[in-house]
């Protein structure tokens, strides 16, 4: 079967860069930034994809950035023309213009995947989704959370425990069978979508394809029953956010038909799920591989825990001052971002850097370039938590949560959902890596080249 799409796929690229290089008419937009496209419809994605998993995605980068630009470069990834901005400069421009100078963009087949409508733009998709999670995330409930944060995270210390937590406080959904089917299918989707978008049967894509159908019915028969739920005045005490997907209208001032709201479910799901779990993997290998910055961090997370009574949960205060933690796992997200970047797309032609960007042309922020950046983070490749002690930092160039007006709205959640969890994990067990010299790689998301498997060890 992989013979035959293989063959097929190989016909179809002859087919096209025939036409490519003798048919299509060539641009005649002049002064675009310096790059090349790589091999028509792919591009340069297999060539990206194949650094990521030997976990040298900044070298895609720097090699281009050395060759043409340190600040801005022109490519084809996932089947577009493509401007990679590499500086901070770039970086605030875009977060500064949306619905201004750009839109959010995704891969056609991608973006169909996730919007919640055929009639909906996938700006207006995420103004939706914005709303409902800025009022999940609004300060009274975020103090509320943590409680329940801190609960259930002595109740199982493990991976799961991001995405059995946002099961539970999302949808109500306490059953841990139930849990464990939704996450198969979530890493499923996030693991084998953000490759070449070509969905046939047999293929990574496809299967998440799949897998994102079930995921959709599966919330469907959940919205059947809160609403079942609702008319039998059974309804959660707080408002979780399937409660408030049930109160969203449409841009016609209707409700939301039940495959918008599963759609949309689906989506704040495993962005509240996939991010803080890779940021959980990571965090763990950096402490285990620096003792002494493992040793900082339990003595804070010791100082709060003998402040309180032996049963005492959490509070939102006792957050605030888990600083040397924060400032630990804000280097982590620097030197190890989850989310490489996401994409715009041009609403009109745009002067970047002395370069011009076309109309259509599409955009992508990518994280590490700025991360790694020495003008930015002196001596980067130095893991220094004391660089999140002052303001210092350079606008627009530490960006794991995005920037600006739209950020991301679930920052704050992620950071109650780490600090939680790491104040259990640290006061009950020490660790060292099995494998010492395991590093990170990109299969497209972040993860352990060989799944980090740790030796525990309980702390008296």
């Amino acid at each position: 079967m992989e013979f035959i799409i293989l063959s097929l796929l190989l016909l179809s690229l002859a087919l096209y860069s025939l036409y490519y290089v003798i048919i299509k008419p060539k641009p005649t937009t002049q002064n675009l930034p310096p790059g090349r496209k790589g091999w028509p419809f792919i591009g340069e994605t297999l060539e990206y994809h194949a650094l990521s998993k030997k976990g040298c995605i900044e070298k895609f980068m720097s090699q281009r950035m050395q060759k043409y630009s340190s600040k801005i470069f022109k490519t084809s990834y996932l089947g577009a023309d493509m401007v990679f901005l590499c500086s901070a400069e770039g970086n605030k421009l875009l977060f500064s213009n949306e619905h201004k100078l750009f839109k959010p963009w995704l891969p056609r087949i991608i973006e169909n995947s996730f919007k919640s409508s055929p009639n909906i733009t996938l700006q207006d998709e995420f103004n939706s989704l914005r709303r409902v999670i800025g009022s999940f995330t609004e300060p009274n409930a975020l103090r509320r959370y943590v409680g329940m944060m801190d609960a259930n995270a002595k109740r199982h210390l493990r991976k799961k425990f991001i995405f059995a937590l946002c099961c539970e406080l999302m949808y109500n959904i306490h059953d841990t069978r139930t849990a464990d089917e939704l996450e198969n299918l979530a890493h499923c989707i996030m693991t084998e979508f953000f490759i070449i978008p070509v969905n046939i049967p047999g293929t990574k894509f496809g299967r998440a394809v799949r897998a994102g159908r079930e995921f959709h019915q599966r919330f469907r028969n959940m919205i059947k029953q809160r609403r079942l739920e609702i008319e039998e005045k059974r309804e959660p005490e707080h408002k979780d956010i399937l409660s408030l997907l049930l109160l969203e209208k449409n841009k016609d001032g209707e409700d939301l038909t039940e495959s918008e709201i599963a759609l949309k479910m689906q989506a704040v799901l495993i962005g509240a799920y996939d991010n803080p779990s890779i940021a959980i993997s990571t965090i763990i290998k950096f402490l285990a591989e620096l003792p002494e910055i493992y040793e900082q961090v339990l003595r804070e997370q010791m100082e709060i825990a003998n402040s309180k009574g032996p049963d005492e949960l959490l509070s939102f205060d006792d957050l605030k001052r888990m600083k040397y933690t924060w400032n630990v796992i804000s280097e982590v997200l620097r030197m190890e971002p989850p989310n490489s970047g996401t994409f715009r797309e041009a609403l009109t032609e745009v002067t970047i850097d002395g370069y011009k960007i076309p109309k259509g042309f599409k955009l992508h922020w990518a994280v590490n370039a700025t991360h790694k950046d020495p003008e930015c983070f002196p001596n980067p490749e130095k893991f220094d938590p004391s660089r999140y002690q002052g303001n210092d930092i350079v606008p627009f160039s530490y960006v794991p949560f995005g920037a600006g007006p739209h950020i991301c709205p679930g920052k704050e959640f992620a950071r109650l959902k780490l600090l939680v969890f790491f104040h259990n994990l640290v006061r009950k067990f020490r660790w060292e890596k099995i494998i010492p010299d395991e590093k990170m790689i990109r299969n497209p998301n972040l993860m352990p080249e060989k799944g980090l498997p740790v030796r525990l060890y309980p702390n008296n």
